[in-house]
């Protein structure tokens, strides 16, 4: 577990990241990162819940449809 600070920027609030965490996720400047709420708290993560979701159904319609897809793509 990590701990960061919370800092005022304007009228806001920012996060400073540890360099470590930066470069083991591959994160940099100007990158959107996502808060995904939970009854636990929230996760920042730079990996979009939405897209995984997307990715997931394309997945399963893939398989299922395999053979035609294949037919289709000749």
């Amino acid at each position: 577990m990590k701990k960061v600070k919370l800092r005022k920027v304007g009228n806001s609030y920012g996060l400073t990241l540890p360099k470590e965490l930066l470069e083991k996720y591959n994160i940099t400047e100007g990158e959107e990162l996502y808060v995904v709420e939970s009854s636990h708290g929230f996760t920042l993560t730079p990996y979009d819940p939405d897209f995984e979701e997307w990715a997931a159904s394309f997945d399963k319609t893939n398989k299922k449809y395999k053979n035609a897809l294949k037919e289709l793509s000749k």
